[in-house]
């Protein structure tokens, strides 16, 4: 496993997760802003790549694990069927 992903993969990580921009931003502690840069194509001028400790701490919320402050709005199934995963 590396730690990396691309913006493809991280935004369905945050759809599997049923996190919205903001959410998803809270958990990994960044801004809005930042998140939509993690999620843009590598082709755009603001595209940033993510760090690998984004990338762990992110692969772990995929494994199941969850802070006490994990927001209890999440909805995983809706978010996945938004989006046809």
């Amino acid at each position: 496993m590396t730690d990396t992903m691309s913006p493809t993969e991280i935004q369905k990580a945050r759809v599997q997760l049923g996190l919205s921009v903001a959410d998803m931003a809270r958990m990994l502690g960044h801004s809005d802003l930042h998140q939509r840069r993690l999620e843009s194509s590598e082709d755009v001028d603001m595209h940033r790549q993510a760090r690998p400790t984004t990338v762990r701490l992110l692969r772990a919320y995929l494994d199941g694990y969850r802070p006490d402050d994990w927001p209890m709005e999440s909805k995983p199934g809706l978010a996945a069927k938004r989006v046809g995963a």
